[in-house]
């Protein structure tokens, strides 16, 4: 094996294609395509030929060496050591089911990379003890390129999340593999980074190359997005504007009075898919703080809805239309607009825990996570506090800046904790809110409304971001400050039910509600300021 160097190739993992001449559309050749996708950024090519003849592979290994080589592009081979020795490959990729790593080492020379599939913590616990040069994990989605129907084929997101931690601090590149493309890679991106910030090396393709009848710009869309993430500036969530010790509570205060008047200016479409009980009250809530509502749930529309800015709501109080949910949600990534989930009720039964976490979580990012304390308590997995359908029971969280810390950095969003005190996070910086009044308790959807504000708020800042700064920002899933989007949709509503619940008129829970409309279009920026009760800490 005659690599062009005597030690191990220093390999770019970014952007990892794998072969299969399968997938070629009419009128491209292999070498053509193979050609175009190094000159719009591949960085690494696998050679995978799972039905092909060994004379076949052979030569289709010595032809992508060839003109791998020319420029400088590392070359493995899936599963054939002998295709590897014979071709003067760079290294092999092996599954779970090939030659033993020991073996492998052995026929192979010392400067051979050696890559390794997993699925599991046990694979990757395995792969470390065996020091390969790297790991390829997934299948994150489903894919064409080999059978994952089987229980556990398909990891997920937020598989890819546990086994990167576990490989923190273990000094090996990790890809993620598995049904990625252009419109979800930035999901992928975001979403795999374990809570301690370990996140990944790369990302292998194979479809959306292969299978372009331009695959250098098909590679060139991929490379720019990767290359936009890496350049990036990361904070816990990456949905918040600034540093750490940049929030103040005079600035986040300041930022919800000018959201409020944006918020009124800018009319965002803020689309909610939501519980039954609710609807009108939050179109209500929504055309009183100056957004427009619309409630459609069906799948067939959410493509449509998605391409008009503003910011989306997605409510499972009731557990209906999760088709809608689905599409809605990925199509509100692909168009960069802010999701906010609120998991209404989701520690009350089985079936609505795998909803959000098998589900929704796996096929979308949010931008902001709202619920009460039991509800946040089962997305993190704490029994701390239990819920009785809905509605939390017991004081609450000891410690709920952890809590609401831990959600973000778990799930890479802005975490907002609902209770008599609000606390907002982006995984370092805690807002605390002290705004409220005991009758939001005591009419129903209250919460759900919260979850409206903070939609409203999310859509404004996203348009307004993108006014400022017209253009593609392709490393990032959405545009705009969700921190202080979120604190201010929370303050919109506290803020006018402390209002709302001094007025004469209002004598108990059912004149509350329609007062509650009432100062919520009434509410001004200058109200905001004087009321805003907010604190604010960072690790």
């Amino acid at each position: 094996m005659a690599n062009f160097q005597a030690t191990k190739p220093t390999i770019d993992y970014s952007l990892y294609l794998v072969t299969g001449r399968n997938y070629l559309p009419p009128g491209k050749t292999y070498l053509q395509s193979l050609e175009e996708a190094i000159q719009g950024g591949v960085t690494l090519v696998q050679v995978r030929e799972k039905d092909a003849e060994t004379a076949d592979f052979l030569e289709i290994a010595l032809q992508t060496v060839a003109l791998c080589r020319k420029h400088q592009i590392p070359v493995l081979i899936n599963d054939r050591i002998d295709i590897a020795l014979a071709s003067n490959a760079d290294g092999v990729h092996l599954g779970q089911e090939d030659m033993s790593i020991a073996v492998a080492r052995k026929l192979l020379p010392p400067n051979a990379v050696i890559g390794k599939s997993c699925k599991s913590l046990e694979h990757v616990r395995e792969a470390i003890k065996e020091k390969v040069d790297y790991v390829g994990l997934g299948a994150v989605y489903t894919t064409n390129t080999k059978d994952v129907s089987a229980p556990g084929k398909v990891i997920g997101v937020k598989g890819l999340r546990s086994i990167l931690a576990e490989l923190e601090g273990a000094g090996m590149p990790a890809v993620a593999i598995g049904g990625i493309k252009s419109n979800n890679l930035l999901r992928v991106l975001h979403g795999g980074v374990a809570p301690s910030g370990h996140g990944l090396h790369g990302v292998a393709v194979v479809s959306e190359i292969m299978a372009s009848t331009e695959p250098r710009a098909a590679s060139e869309r991929l490379a720019r997005i990767i290359r936009s993430w890496s350049a990036s500036p990361r904070v816990p969530a990456s949905f918040s504007s600034f540093e750490a010790s940049m929030y103040t509570a005079q600035r986040v205060v300041d930022s919800a009075a000018k959201l409020l008047a944006q918020v009124r200016e800018l009319k965002p479409l803020v689309h909610q898919i939501t519980n039954n009980v609710v609807k009108a009250q939050s179109a209500n809530a929504t055309i009183a703080l100056g957004g427009s509502p619309i409630m459609a749930a069906a799948a067939e529309e959410q493509a449509d809805l998605a391409r008009i800015p503003g910011g989306l709501l997605i409510n499972f109080g009731t557990v209906e239309d999760m088709d809608g949910m689905l599409a809605a949600g990925l199509n509100a990534n692909l168009n960069r607009k802010p999701v906010v989930f609120d998991p209404v009720g989701v520690g009350a039964t089985t079936y609505r825990q795998t909803c959000a976490h098998v589900q929704l979580l796996n096929t979308w990012q949010p931008a902001v996570i709202k619920g009460n304390a039991a509800e946040i308590g089962a997305i993190v997995n704490s029994d701390e506090v239990k819920s009785q359908g809905v509605d939390s029971l017991g004081s609450g969280f000891k410690d709920p800046a952890a809590v609401v810390r831990l959600l973000s950095k778990q799930e890479r969003c802005i975490s907002v904790l609902s209770g008599p005190t609000d606390y907002i996070s982006d995984g370092s910086t805690v807002i605390r809110l002290s705004n409220g009044h005991p009758l939001l308790g005591q009419i129903t959807g209250a919460g759900c409304m919260l979850g409206t504000a903070i939609a409203t708020f999310c859509g404004a800042a996203s348009i307004a971001a993108e006014r400022a700064a017209p253009g593609d920002a392709y490393g990032s899933l959405v545009r705009g400050d969700m921190l202080t989007a979120a604190a201010a949709g929370v303050l919109a509503l506290t803020v006018a039910s402390e209002i709302a619940a001094q007025r004469s008129d209002v004598r108990g829970p059912g004149t509350f509600l329609p007062a509650l409309i009432d100062e919520l279009a009434n509410l001004t920026p200058e109200v905001i300021r004087q009321r805003a009760k907010v604190e604010v800490d960072d690790e």
